[in-house]
Formats: C-alpha cells, structure tokens, sequence
C-alpha cells in the first residue's frame, strides 16, 4: 500500500488548490516544494472574480486592492478609462497568495514538505501530480508535457501612486502578442509588459517607456524580473496511467492575457475530481470541454490584435464588448462563445478579425 494516496510536486496556487480539495475529501496527500514559504514569484498577482469563486473559501486575508475600474489603451496613442458594474478583479502578491493557500492545505490534512527537491517518479504514492510550473522538472519525470509554447514577460514594483488605487491599467499591442500593464498592491504599483517570446529583447527597453507613458519614475525599481508564460498546445500530453499535470506545469495560461491563476484552480478542481472519481483518464477531456474554449478564444484575440490592432482596439472598446469582457472575469460567462445577443455579435467580430489573422 502507497504511503499517500496523492503527492504533489509544487505548492503554488496549482498544487496547494487540489491538496486542499483532496485532502478535504479524506485523501493522504503529501505536498512537497522545493522553496520554504513564504516565497516570492514574478507574476502581476491580479485574480479575477471568476478565478476566486472557484476557491472554497474567501482571499480576503491576501486581498491588497479591488479592481473597479479599467483603463485602456492602444500602443499610447489611444486610451478611455471606465468604471465597471461590479468588481472584476482582486490584487494581491504571490508571496502572500501562496503562503495563504499553502496553509489552507495544511491545515486541510495535508503533509506539507518545504524546501525539498523530489523525483516525481520516486514519491510513494498512488497518483502523482505535477504542479511545480514551467521551470519545474516533474513533467519529463513523468514522462508528460511537451509541446508547450512560451511567451515572456518583464515586470518591476514601484512606489505606490493613489491614482492607480482600484485601477487596472492595460496598454494593449505593444509588443507582438502581448500588452503591458499597471496593477496597484496595498504599497507598491506592479508595471510590466509582456509578449511572443520573440520580444524578450525589447522588454527592458518597452518597461521603461510604459513607466513614461504613465509618469512613473523608472529609476525607482524595484525586484525588476523577467519570466515565461507556458502555453499548451494540442501535442501536450496532461495525464498518464497514474498521474497528470495542472496549472502552468500543463502549460495553461490564457494565450492572450497571460492568466494563469483561472487555469490553476480550475485545472485543480478537475484533476481533483477525475482522481475522486478513480477515472484519471478523464482529466485531459474535462480540460478539452472547459479550458480549452477560453485558450482558443485567447490565441485569436492575440493574433488579431498584433495583425489588426486598431480595429480589434475598436471592437474592444465598444459599450457592448467591454460588457462581455466584464462577464467573462467575473465569471458570468464561461468563455466568449457563450455571450448572447449583441454581446455574441461582437464577440464575433473579434473572431473574424482573427480568421483574417489567420487563427
């Protein structure tokens, strides 16, 4: 008989997820990470409505700022600003986030290592997870993965400025499949910008000037760092006989936004499900019916955006599109091709846009 039932390697918002899940269901579960909590990771640290409802409990104790309102621009020539209906988004830091959702786990029954270097191919379990991201090496241990794209981000905190304060500030097209963006924390503003990984040269060069266009002062950096962002494609394998892949291990980041914290909990609660089931086959499918619609939608708002940018900007910014926008981070919709009425017309503008991209 294995020691654990489930043994998890990684214990960021992925793997600390379906620990709690699992171990709330009465599993053995072993979580082991290589870093000691708390620890920091670069990632803006925004988790939109739709991705904290699929937590069983409140981020409150982690929640540094409320995203009410969107500002949007076009390669800082175009750009309106507008308050949204409700909330769409929660701002927080991964160094609290995780620690957070760590604990959660623990305290749920599961056996938490910290500061420990495993073979995934070695852990004494029944199932095996891998949910140690994409520098992580529990994929090619477990003989899954592979086929995963790569954009790159490069990010720094500064000062903290009221006016950012319960303000998403997103720049859009100004690298090649990529944006950049300002997020407000409870003491500091997180600007970065992100693209194809054909950009990264550029980045350093394109943070400074969206730190211009905002009038934040570049030389007050701080934690500058860059990162890649893991895009599955349909050659990626998730599951085997006995273990599977989650979150950014499993390449699911939103192609377009770079979100991952969705894909996370999500990919989390399926994993959690098809193992509670005993039908771990089910996994990839399950991922095909629920990701894979918002990762479709995301590579041809990318591709339409770098080919046409003025016109998909248009679209976007229309009473109507921004309305579809909000539902899908509040979670009201569970991807674009779910909105109704003139949301879904232009939603289908946005895609023919994309087809003549060639997605």
């Amino acid at each position: 008989m294995s020691s654990f039932d489930v043994a998890i390697v990684g214990g960021g918002p992925a793997g600390s997820t379906a620990a709690y899940r699992l171990a709330t269901a009465g599993k053995r579960v072993l979580l082991v990470d290589r870093a000691t909590f708390p620890r920091d990771k670069p990632c803006g640290g925004g988790v939109t409505l739709r991705a904290a409802r699929l937590l069983p409990f409140s981020l409150e104790p982690v929640i540094e700022d409320v995203i009410e309102r969107v500002e949007l621009g076009l390669r800082y020539r175009h750009r309106f600003r507008k308050a949204t209906q409700a909330p769409i988004a929660y701002m927080t830091q991964r160094k609290r986030l995780d620690e957070f959702l760590l604990r959660k786990a623990q305290e749920a029954g599961a056996e938490v290592r910290e500061g420990e270097t495993v073979d995934a191919r070695e852990l004494d379990a029944r199932y095996v997870i891998g949910a140690d991201g994409c520098n992580g090496t529990s994929a090619k241990q477990l003989g899954l993965g592979g086929g995963i794209l790569h954009g790159v981000a490069l990010e720094a905190n500064y000062p903290h400025e009221a006016r950012f304060v319960g303000t998403m500030v997103l720049e859009l097209a100004t690298l090649a499949g990529g944006y950049g963006w300002i997020f407000p924390k409870g003491d500091h503003v997180n600007v970065g910008v992100g693209g194809d990984e054909s950009e990264g040269p550029r980045l350093r060069a394109e943070l400074a000037r969206m730190c211009e266009a905002f009038g934040v002062d570049v030389d007050a950096a701080a934690d500058t760092r860059g990162y890649r962002l893991p895009m599955r494609t349909p050659e990626t394998r998730l599951a085997g006989e006995n273990a599977a892949l989650i979150g950014d291990a499993a390449g699911l980041v939103d192609p377009f936004s770079g979100d991952g914290m969705y894909e996370a909990f999500l990919s989390a609660r399926l994993v959690t499900e098809a193992i509670l089931a005993g039908d771990l086959a089910s996994y990839p499918a399950a991922v095909e019916r629920t990701i894979a619609p918002l990762a479709h939608a995301g590579w041809g708002a990318r591709a339409a955006f770098t080919r046409f940018p003025r016109a998909t900007y248009l679209v976007v910014r229309l009473p109507v599109t921004l309305r579809a926008m909000e539902k899908l981070l509040r979670g009201e919709l569970a991807h674009p091709a779910a909105a109704r009425g003139l949301e879904r017309g232009a939603v289908r503008a946005i895609a023919r846009l994309a087809k003549a991209a060639g997605v």
